[in-house]
């Protein structure tokens, strides 16, 4: 039987984490900073972030609760812990801060604890390992534009 309360727990506790991170870095891309940093030629529009990270928490939600299942309880939520500061921080770093590089050290960061999702539990998770990998994928390409962002200015 599919736990659907923990789903709705994880959509709650992900969108949550998105609504805190949005109002960490308040008006953050629209700012005179931003807009006159020297940003990566491949960076996508700004409407893209907004269907990116609904996707990903989607997608995401889905995964912890099918995880939960497998796993360990304990280890798995420390995990999701610690990814869930990781995510929220980065936003007051790079935008309200303008630390770029504790940003991308941040950003580095939960590459590596949503990296150990997807790769260490491949072999119970099956196909559904899949679900992390647009968060993955989507770490990626962060931690190139911040990098980018850190290095040219």
């Amino acid at each position: 039987m599919y736990n659907y309360k923990l789903l709705v727990l994880f959509l709650i506790l992900n969108f949550g984490a998105l609504a805190v991170g949005s109002w960490l870095m308040d008006k953050g891309p629209t700012t005179s900073w931003y807009l006159n940093l020297n940003r990566a030629p491949w960076s996508p529009p700004g409407w893209a972030f907004g269907v990116a990270w609904t996707t990903i928490m989607l997608c995401f939600s889905f995964y912890m609760t099918s995880l939960i299942g497998v796993k360990p309880v304990t280890f798995v939520w420390v995990l999701f812990f610690i990814q869930f500061v990781l995510n929220i921080s980065w936003n007051y770093f790079f935008f309200n801060l303008h630390m770029m590089g504790v940003g991308l050290l941040i950003l580095v960061s939960l590459t590596i604890v949503v990296g150990y999702f997807l790769f260490n539990y491949y072999s119970v998770m099956g196909k559904k390992v899949w679900l992390i990998a647009p968060y993955f994928v989507w770490l990626l390409i962060a931690n190139s534009l911040n990098a980018y962002a850190f290095f040219k200015n």
